[in-house]
């Protein structure tokens, strides 16, 4: 599988978090970019969860990972940009699905909903998981379509 570009993003509540899945990220040889925050001090999401769902959009990276407590604000935030599809996920199948199916290009978790170990197995998942295509492709071309 050919390794993907990440974009990278936290508030304060998903800096704990992001300091796991970037150990997780150079351990497997992605290339990646931090975007902040770089401390658990309190900072507000949205300008992090734009500044990375726009470096996906335009094609500076493949994929982003965002986190903040629940993972719901970066995901709400993320989707306003055209051309994201950021789905939050807390779970392993939702992980694949969000990828086989829906082609999901950011991945949003929460710092305090999901521990260490099921948030490493769900970026895993979501990172090696290819987009199924076909009836699947034109459900995507629907979605992005005004």
């Amino acid at each position: 599988m050919p390794k993907s570009k990440i974009a990278l993003g936290c508030d304060h509540g998903g800096y704990e978090l992001k300091t796991y899945i970037e150990k997780y990220l150079a351990k497997n040889g992605f290339d990646y970019k931090d975007f902040g925050t770089f401390d658990r001090n309190s900072v507000d999401y949205p300008p992090i969860a734009k500044e990375v769902a726009k470096s996906v959009a335009n094609g500076n990276y493949s994929k982003g990972i965002l986190l903040c407590g629940t993972g719901l604000g970066m995901c709400i935030t993320a989707n306003k940009i055209p051309g994201i599809r950021a789905v939050t996920c807390h779970d392993t199948y939702s992980a694949r699905m969000s990828r086989s199916h829906n082609d999901a290009n950011i991945l949003t978790m929460g710092g305090r909903v999901v521990g260490i170990d099921l948030a490493l197995d769900i970026v895993d998942t979501w990172l090696r998981t290819e987009f199924e295509g076909g009836r699947h492709k034109r459900r995507v071309d629907m979605i992005e379509k005004p």
